[in-house]
């Protein structure tokens, strides 16, 4: 087991599965298509064992920070099976909506400080893409399969992550030509503070790091 503090993670699974334990008892299997958002805040201690399926093992993690008025905040998690995912079909645009919102559906995320948009899009080849972006966010994309072009880029494969210098707001676009195209549009607000990040937590200073270390050690996680 190994222990986190001052952040949330975000394990999206494609293929396999991910069991899942904590300190307290918890326990969990994700499975594929599958979402387990994870409140570590004030302190959680859980072990994360990875499993093949048909020698399949895919998917995706990501740290999102917290504010500072929120790092220690009590530990939770939102456990989302594949089912609870609502999926918007155009035909050329398929949606995964697990944050935010799209196309009249919700996804099931809910109660993140940071007000994320967490989107699974898949393109058709000669398909455009267009999501209007909140003022306060920052957003990347992660192309991981397939080509697309996004904004005024040009056309790039996968993998790839993408950091857009969006200025208040902006209409994000994605466009596929020949090829069809998969990515993961993630945007969340700015927060703007001082980030002191060492090993599993992610703080404002040095000091709140030793801290971290220190609780840690003392066994008050």
């Amino acid at each position: 087991m190994h222990p986190h503090r001052g952040f949330e993670t975000v394990t999206y699974m494609l293929e396999g599965s991910m069991e899942h334990r904590d300190m307290s008892g918890n326990q969990g299997l994700l499975v594929a298509g599958s979402v387990q958002w994870m409140t570590a805040g004030r302190g959680i201690v859980h072990s994360e064992m990875p499993k093949q399926v048909n020698g399949l093992m895919w998917g995706f993690q990501l740290w999102i920070n917290l504010p500072s008025s929120h790092k220690m905040m009590e530990p939770r998690y939102q456990d989302i099976p594949p089912q609870d995912i609502p999926v918007v079909d155009n035909g050329d645009v398929l949606v995964k909506v697990i944050a935010g919102e799209y196309g009249g559906s919700v996804g099931p995320v809910s109660g993140i400080i940071t007000n994320p948009i967490y989107l699974d899009v898949s393109l058709q080849p000669n398909t455009e893409f267009e999501y209007a972006l909140p003022k306060s966010h920052v957003t990347i994309a992660y192309l991981f399969e397939g080509e697309c072009t996004f904004s005024d880029m040009e056309n790039i494969e996968a993998p790839i992550v993408v950091d857009f210098d969006f200025n208040h707001g902006q209409l994000f676009r994605a466009k596929t030509l020949e090829g069809m195209g998969r990515f993961l549009l993630i945007s969340a607000e700015q927060i703007n503070e001082p980030i002191a990040r060492r090993g599993p937590f992610v703080m404002n200073t040095q000091q709140e790091l030793q801290q971290a270390f220190t609780d840690y050690r003392n066994g008050k996680f």
